[in-house]
């Protein structure tokens, strides 16, 4: 049976990317993923990120908002972070893994009408998911040998 890896996505204020990626892996890791976010600080979670999840099928109206002094003792195979303030604020974790970078622009900063800023949020969401389905390619390495595992 194969452990479930535990990832944590870090933003700034833990309301859109980090929250949209945490739904992401959490419906296409197909519960191989134990799947947290945060923020450096917390704030709350963008009705637009909720809205953009729900055209696709996911459902992160019940996540919350957390700090990361909420998750900074739990130990994560890996932490990405998802904006270039986290990954300056936050240079060390003590319970990380691997860590990658990943950069994205904020949808929450987007200005105009409600469709327009709903477009920014469906930017993201769809960039994430591309990012996140990489991620969840194995690696050469990892990918069995069909031969190897055949008996005779």
């Amino acid at each position: 049976m194969e452990e479930v890896k535990k990832v944590l996505f870090l933003c700034m204020a833990n309301s859109a990317r980090s929250q949209m990626a945490e739904g992401l892996l959490r419906a296409l890791g197909l519960g191989r993923w134990e799947v947290q976010s945060a923020g450096v600080f917390s704030s709350y979670l963008h009705p637009l990120a909720i809205r953009a999840m729900e055209e696709i099928g996911i459902d992160i109206s019940r996540q919350t908002s957390k700090s990361v002094n909420r998750v900074i003792k739990k130990k994560f195979d890996y932490m990405i972070t998802l904006c270039d303030d986290a990954a300056k604020s936050c240079p060390h974790f003590p319970g990380a893994g691997k860590r990658y970078h990943w950069s994205f622009e904020d949808p929450a900063a987007a200005t105009g009408t409600i469709e327009e800023r709903l477009a920014e949020f469906r930017k993201t969401r769809d960039k994430l998911k591309i990012k996140i389905e990489e991620f969840l390619r194995p690696e050469p390495s990892e990918i069995p040998d069909p031969i190897a595992s055949f008996k005779f």
